[in-house]
Parts: C-alpha cells; structure tokens; sequence
C-alpha cells in the first residue's frame, strides 16, 4: 500500500522544510508550497490524503484554499495551521469541512497525532461521502457531558422534556458549542435509540450534489450517477436524521426540504415516485435564521416548521462553572488517546482556564487540554503546556500580525513595538522560546530583569 500523500502550504520555508522532514521519515509522501498559488498548480498533478494549510499566506486564505481542495478532491481532509488569535475563524472553517486545526507552535507530535487521527477518519471520494454518519445502528458512540451550571440543568431538562417526542427541534449555538452531542443525546434519549442516527453537515455539502445527499438520485438523473442512490432521508428511515448548518441549505432543497417535513414523503432527484419516510428530524445552524429570513436566504414557513422545539446552547464563556468540569473530560479522553498518565491541572493552570474567553468553544478547550496533555512530562498539566493566549488569560487582540517576531528580532527589539501590542509580544515570544526567560529576553534585546519586571506588571505568571 503506497504511503499517504501530503501537502504543506505554509508561506514559512522553514516551518515547510522541518514538516517535510519530520513527515517524511514518519514514511509519508510530503509535497511542500510556499504560495497559495503553487499549492493550486500541485492540487491539479496529484491526490493528496491530507492538506496542511496555514490560515494567512501571501496570495490567498485559508478558507479560499480549503473551498479550492474541496472542489478538487472532496475525499481530501484538511488541517488548517493558525494562530491562537485566529481559533474562532479556524473552528468556523471547520463547518466548511476542515477535518482540525492546529495552533502554532508547531510540535511534531501533535502534528503526527492530528494526521494519524484525519487519516484514520478519511472516507472514500464517493458522493455518499459528504455529511458525517453513523455506520451502525444502535446508540451513537459520541458521550456526552453534562455540565453542573444551572444552565447545563436547564438543557438537560428540557432534553428530558423533548427527546421521548417526534417534535423537530432546532438546536442553536456558537460554533463549537457541542451541537451534534446534545443530538445525539436527543436521540439515545428518544424511542429511536435502536435505530440508525445520521448526521449530515450541510455546510460542507456542495450545492450542486446537495439534493442528491440529502434525497437520493437514479441512474443518470445527471453526469456522474452511475446507479440508484439512497438519499440521507432513506437511510436515516426509522431513526433520526440531524442535519447541522442547516441554514446552509439551497433556497432549491430549502421547498423539498419543507415537504419532507410536512407530508414525509421524498422524492430521489430524477425520478418520479414519491417514497414515504418515517424520520425524526433535527437541525443545528451557529447563524440567527430570522435574520436569514429577513434577508431572504431562508424560507421562513422551513425556519417555523424546524422550529417546534428550540435548545440554545451558551457559549463557554457564559458557562464558567462547568470549564473544568469539560477539562476533565478531555483530559481524560486525551490519557487514553495519547496513552498517557496525566492527573490533572496545576492551580494556575486551573485559573487561567477560568479566565480565558475561549472564542472557539469546547472544541477550542478539547484541543487545548489534548496538547497540553501531549506536551506533559509529569503527572500534572503545567503552565508552560499551555498556548500564550491561554496563559495570558484572553484572546489575543484581533490587530496582532503574525509576523511581530519577525519584527521583534530586530537591533530595536521591544523598542520597535508598540505598547499595545508590546504584552502579545513577549507571550510570542515566550511560547517561540519554551518559555525559557533567558532566551526570550536575549530574542527581545532585553536583559531578564526587565523582562521579570515587564511579566509582572502584565499579571503574566510563569
């Protein structure tokens, strides 16, 4: 079996060369490009398995990028390499059909530890291929956590309340706010817990094969359908259906999609005869519909039928009681993932996570704990395992270019950065250095002393 094909895109040469390097002796096939461009002119000669991108480069995002890979080889997963100040943009890009993203520095393991896990989940480039589903029937697999807040109380009451129903309920929320678990949760609360639960992105879904994957087709109904196909409706018959981002759906779907709900019947693209289905429907969208519907991009008669039940679910920030309650969680999931024997969290690891404003939700927690644990040499997480954001105790400011080390590493040192940005500077800094204060004050062109005063009219403990 030929070795897994990669593609770094990062317009870092280093960072490329040590990835291609690392990757290479890891027994994979390693294509590097410096340009947005070059990355397009190599996506055209190849097949990749997985794209490591970098979300700012000199032509062209992130996101422009991971629509082109899509639209070339929909089976390719994606890994976008960013910033910590860039984790609500890269969670986003998640919806779109990211596989991760990794938050710089890079660290070898944790790089290996996200391939190996893209790879493993890597389905066929097939056109069943598009949404996330659940192989097996029987109760899903995914776990959920329940929080200890009164709002965590509130939620699971009215799932209580709502899953024993065949009510259609929209579940609201920031991205990463754990949409997909609390349906699932739905369902192995509901009398259909025996039965298949599909799970269908629908902001991952290419529009022109989107009615295909949510209602089926028949041979050559258009260029490509070699034979008949089972929509996400079909195989989802008999159990529940989840279909996240829903407000991504064509205005097109959007009216088939509104008959389904209303007479259960589907009908496969090109074919004539109606099919009847007895499908538990739920939909998620991280976007207010009434707005979508004041702006004409949602029909509002689909938003009142989706709509018989809604769960709101709060952002992390607004939940600060049960942050460790979820840390735990991970840590625990991340010692049997990485076979580690991690016990728990330093103090001023706890506060920190307390205080952080976590933009990208549980899944920027979960990320967070499982690097943290990948980076602990003992039995508790450390200050030094988290990022700098994290251990400044909130985001870092939207202004703050990546390229300020660059900037930094100058004759002028702090002298050349503003104040504003002076504190990002040093926690950049910092993490480029192992949080070796030595080191990070010869980078700043400063001598320690300074740099202990500096940490600590910043409130940064290390």
């Amino acid at each position: 079996m030929p070795a897994p094909h990669l593609l770094v895109i990062d317009d870092d040469a280093d960072i490329c060369t040590l990835l291609s390097r690392f990757l290479e002796k890891q027994g994979y096939q390693v294509d590097t490009a410096l340009r947005g461009s070059t990355a397009k002119d190599l996506l055209k000669r190849n097949h990749y398995e997985l794209v490591l991108c970098d979300h700012r480069l000199p032509d062209t995002d992130s996101e422009e990028m991971l629509l082109h890979i899509k639209s070339v080889s929909r089976d390719t997963a994606v890994i976008i390499i960013t910033g910590y100040s860039d984790v609500r943009t890269a969670v986003n890009l998640m919806r779109k059909g990211a596989y991760d993203y990794v938050g710089k520095p890079l660290y070898p393991d944790e790089i290996l530890m996200r391939i190996k896990e893209a790879l493993n989940k890597a389905v066929p480039a097939a056109p069943a291929a598009a949404g996330r589903k659940q192989p097996a029937e029987g109760v899903p697999t995914a776990e959920y956590v329940q929080g200890t807040g009164p709002q965590a109380e509130l939620l699971a009451g009215h799932i209580a309340l709502v899953a024993p129903t065949d009510m259609t309920v929209l579940i609201t929320g920031e991205t990463g706010t754990g949409k997909e678990y609390v349906a699932r949760e739905l369902h192995r609360q509901s009398g259909r817990a025996g039965k298949v639960f599909i799970a269908v992105d629908c902001g991952a879904l290419p529009k022109e094969l989107a009615g295909s994957e949510l209602f089926g087709h028949v041979k050559g109904a258009f260029t490509g359908a070699l034979g008949d196909k089972r929509g996400s409706f079909e195989q989802a018959n008999g159990g529940t259906l989840f279909l996240d981002e829903i407000g991504n759906v064509t205005y097109e779907n959007q009216v088939k999609l509104l008959r389904v709900l209303q007479e259960r019947r589907i009908k496969r693209v090109g074919d004539e005869k109606d099919i009847e289905v007895d499908v538990r429907v739920l939909a998620a969208t991280n976007e207010n519909l009434h707005v979508a519907v004041s702006e004409g991009r949602f029909r509002e008669d689909l938003l009142h039928r989706i709509n018989e039940f809604t769960l709101d679910l709060l952002p992390l920030r607004e939940r600060p009681k049960d942050i460790m309650v979820f840390a735990h969680h991970f840590l625990k999931k991340a010692n049997q993932q990485l076979s580690r024997h991690v016990e728990g969290f330093d103090a001023a690891v706890e506060a920190r996570l307390m205080v952080h404003a976590w933009p990208g939700n549980l899944r920027e927690l979960g990320n967070v704990v499982k690097r943290a644990v990948l980076l602990t040499p003992g039995g508790t997480v450390q200050l030094n395992a988290l990022p700098a954001e994290v251990i400044a105790g909130a985001p870092a400011p939207s202004g703050i270019q990546q390229g300020m080390l660059a900037e930094i590493q100058t004759e002028e040192g702090l002298r050349g950065v503003s104040h504003t940005a002076e504190k990002q500077a040093i926690l950049k800094a910092l993490e480029r250095n192992g949080f070796n204060k030595s080191r990070t004050a010869e980078m700043l062109n400063i001598d320690r002393k300074t740099l202990y005063n500096k940490l600590k009219s910043f409130g940064i403990e290390i």
